[in-house]
């Protein structure tokens, strides 16, 4: 299975390198993006703020997350390979340049200047180390769990246990008009455990140190 994997990851790598060279004279700009998020504070600038869909869960923290893979799962959302009703139609008024600015702007939020890196993620249960070793998480999202190998891949360690556990169950959803997501590479790992076992999993790479922020707008401070 891993080698499966991997030939996959291979092949979508090649395919966002494709992607990235035919965007590559969109940059994004910062200052643009901080005046283009008011459709994204309303939820991911809330502290503690939850989600109804497709269950209770709290919304990701994007502050710190890599520009390319906000820029992949916005674009994403827009074609329909990722399906969430609020997000498809969020991205869908968004253009190429608007992509770029807001993941522009959120890679740089909350980033504090010479923090120190992440280290090899502190290993979990016996169980939990069974279960990362098999799905192979280290070889796309690094030692760290914060540190991919393809800026198109997520910062995945402190994420909420809750969202990673949702965002897990959708790459096993086929058929559905409004849950799931379309990634032969992720579809083939979470395929892999049951429910129970996403959840032992998510919650471990929740409790890893992060990267990732909530920041709030001022007015919501």
């Amino acid at each position: 299975m891993n080698k499966i994997l991997l030939s996959l990851s291979a092949a979508l790598v090649a395919s966002v390198t494709v992607f990235a060279a035919h965007a590559e004279g969109v940059q994004g700009d910062v200052q643009a993006g901080a005046k283009k998020n008011a459709m994204c504070i309303g939820c991911h600038g809330i502290v503690g703020y939850q989600s109804s869909f497709p269950e209770i869960h709290k919304v990701p923290k994007i502050s710190g997350q890599g520009g390319k893979y906000i820029a992949s799962a916005l674009n994403a959302y827009k074609k329909g390979e990722r399906k969430h009703p609020s997000m498809k139609g969020i991205a869908a008024s968004l253009t190429d340049q608007d992509i770029a600015d807001l993941a522009a702007y959120y890679e740089a939020s909350g980033v504090v200047e010479g923090a120190p890196a992440i280290e090899k993620a502190a290993p979990g249960s016996e169980k939990v180390n069974a279960l990362l070793t098999k799905g192979n998480c280290a070889s796309c999202h690094g030692e760290s769990l914060s540190k991919p190998i393809d800026p198109t891949y997520p910062k995945i360690a402190g994420q909420h246990s809750d969202y990673l556990y949702v965002a897990l169950k959708a790459y096993k959803v086929e058929g559905n008009a409004n849950i799931g997501r379309g990634n032969a590479i992720m579809g083939g790992v979470a395929k892999q455990f049951s429910n129970a076992e996403l959840k032992e999993l998510a919650n471990y790479v929740g409790s890893l140190p992060t990267e990732l922020k909530v920041v709030p707008q001022s007015r919501f401070k």
